[in-house]
């Protein structure tokens, strides 16, 4: 894996980010298929909306179908049919997401199915195992993510668990092999919480590491946004400038644009298609609730100009019935539509980069695409 930064406007930044399964042009969103799919798109249609790059899920995997398959079907990628660069997560949200039915300790995290109750182990080395089964060209290491609001004490004890644990991880990455052929590159995740003095320690530790990439963690658990923005800020001014630095779970369209006036690369987010199965769909003029009655004879596409197979074939009208009447195409084309917004956003980003403008286009931008277009 290599990066190079391509252009600067202030902190904001394009750049080149070089796997064996090709090249991202950053900044770059990756679209969340959990299980090996994001829900309702096909693979050659993902890649069709503009992505250069997707995200699966580490504990979802290993629960379903299992390394066993996943090795015997030659890795993910072939699994799943998508020739582009994958990042898997190691399921540190889902094991948070498990306090029930979870207990971390020194050794890791053990923590029952949710599909069928059964016991499981989850290990600092044995996350490396199963991402080396899984094969994507970005690994995520096992992390000890908490939820907010925190005690200092426990996001401090967190963090440092978080840091002995990567010790772990990248001890048995070393000693382990890709098994696919192509080659993979470990993740280390900067916790901290939302306690300034916390980031920047983490920050400043993780950066010594000289590691290829870094991610941002502990983010969008429940903090409002102006905590999400300063934890970024905080993290990416001391994280080496020339790594990319990927903002895990961040965000509405926004909040993306304001963590790439900041200095971030690579974004994942369950937003655009989440929100557009939900008839919640976004535009370079607002957001739409596409079930408002507002919306039931307005013969245009949802935005005039965008590509996606939506906007091409059908009216607002067209979708808000299909929403209405509870069809699944309904589904299917928003998500569509929300995934190409997020691919042409970030595709303008990178434009207003290189052309020096990011700065006002953003500020001209920003509270546009964050506010409803519903009466």
């Amino acid at each position: 894996m290599t990066f190079e930064i391509k252009h600067r406007d202030d902190r904001a930044r394009t750049g080149t980010l070089t796997t064996d399964h090709g090249v991202i042009e950053t900044p770059a969103f990756m679209a969340v298929g959990t299980v090996g799919t994001v829900k309702s798109i096909e693979a050659r249609e993902l890649a069709g909306f503009g992505a250069q790059v997707c995200l699966s899920n580490a504990y979802h995997l290993y629960l379903r179908p299992g390394t066993a398959v996943l090795e015997e079907m030659g890795g993910l990628h072939k699994f799943m049919a998508w020739a582009k660069p994958i990042l898997v997560d190691s399921g540190g949200f889902q094991v948070l997401s498990l306090a029930q039915i979870r207990t971390i300790n020194e050794d890791g995290v053990e923590f029952r199915s949710h599909i069928d109750g059964s016991p499981h182990m989850f290990t600092p080395e044995t996350v490396v195992d199963i991402q080396r089964s899984i094969g994507p060209d970005f690994a995520m290491p096992l992390d000890e993510l908490v939820g907010w609001p925190v005690t200092r004490e426990q996001a401090d004890h967190a963090a440092e668990r978080t840091w002995r644990w990567l010790q772990r991880a990248l001890n048995h990455f070393d000693e382990t092999q890709p098994l696919y052929g192509h080659e993979q590159t470990l993740v280390p995740i900067v916790q901290g919480s939302f306690f300034e003095d916390l980031r920047k320690r983490e920050a400043e530790r993780y950066a010594e590491l000289s590691h290829p990439i870094y991610a941002i963690g502990g983010l969008a658990v429940g903090e409002e946004t102006g905590k999400t923005r300063e934890a970024i800020d905080w993290t990416t001014a001391i994280l080496p400038e020339d790594r990319p630095r990927y903002a895990m779970g961040v965000g509405t369209p926004d909040d993306l644009l304001d963590a790439v006036s900041r200095g971030v690369d690579l974004f994942d987010c369950v937003v655009p298609t989440r929100n557009g199965r939900r008839a919640g769909l976004y535009t370079f003029h607002g957001r739409m609730n596409l079930r408002n009655a507002q919306w039931a004879a307005d013969p245009r596409p949802v935005e005039e100009d965008c590509p996606c197979p939506l906007c091409t074939q059908y009216s607002r009208a067209y979708l808000r019935h299909l929403f209405i009447a509870g069809e699944l195409l309904a589904m299917k084309l928003a998500t569509a539509h929300n995934l190409t917004f997020y691919y042409r956003l970030l595709e303008r980003a990178r434009t207003e980069i290189r052309e020096g403008t990011f700065n006002s286009w953003l500020a001209e931008t920003s509270p546009i695409i964050s506010n409803p277009m519903d009466r």
